[in-house]
């Protein structure tokens, strides 16, 4: 497996509703030289949930990776860097 650094950490934060979630995915090598997708999720703050996909390559992975990334994107979920800053309304 020639591994690429595939890591996204999101985050959906609603203070009025108390909400507060994160979501990572990471493409790691698996112990026998095969690309997994690593899914964490939970509540910011705490370990939260693991699931882990084992995949033959990582092109398989990646498209994974890819539709998971742009489903949560969907729901709501920014990257962490954007909600630290957030940009004022024109």
């Amino acid at each position: 497996m020639k591994h690429q650094p595939y890591y996204l950490y999101i985050e959906r934060t609603r203070p009025a509703e108390n909400m507060a979630r994160f979501y990572a995915l990471s493409i790691e090598p698996s112990l026998f030289g095969k690309a997994s997708l690593i899914r964490r999720w939970g509540r910011i703050g705490t370990t939260g949930r693991e699931k882990i996909h084992l995949f033959e390559d990582e092109a398989a992975a990646v498209t994974l990776f890819l539709q998971v990334a742009r489903q949560k994107r969907q729901r709501g979920y920014i990257s962490r860097s954007a909600t630290s800053h957030p940009v004022p309304a024109p």
